[in-house]
């Protein structure tokens, strides 16, 4: 399984169709991460001002329609995630029914992602 970090509005927005965040238009892929671990770091170092409810899909890479290519952070690691790493980056649309789970994160008081809960 890989985790993908969306914001709900993004994700609720076109339930009938594949998910297409603006990173696939912009770079060419999504961006997942390989584990809840380096997925709450991702969100520590790039996703504290994002909107909220924050959710996280854990994906089942098996039945993705793209490809997923795991590949080394460029050009570093995000702050908590060690070097070699490898971050799993979906070459396409992602299929909603790849999605087995959606998780939300939960906040500390300060502000800072503590773990991964089930959405409702």
């Amino acid at each position: 399984m890989i985790y993908h970090v969306v914001p709900l509005a993004e994700w609720a927005a076109a339930p009938a169709l594949p998910y297409e965040p603006a990173s696939l238009a912009a770079e060419g892929f999504i961006h997942c991460s390989p584990d809840e671990a380096t997925t709450l770091a991702v969100v520590e170092a790039f996703y504290r001002d994002a909107p909220r409810p924050l959710l996280a899909l854990v994906v089942d890479e098996r039945r993705l329609s793209a490809e997923c290519v795991f590949e080394e952070a460029v050009p570093a690691p995000p702050p908590g995630v060690a070097d070699g790493v490898r971050f799993p980056h979906v070459f396409g649309p992602l299929n909603r029914d790849a999605v087995t789970a959606v998780r939300e994160v939960v906040w500390d008081t300060g502000g800072h992602p503590t773990g991964l809960a089930d959405h409702n």
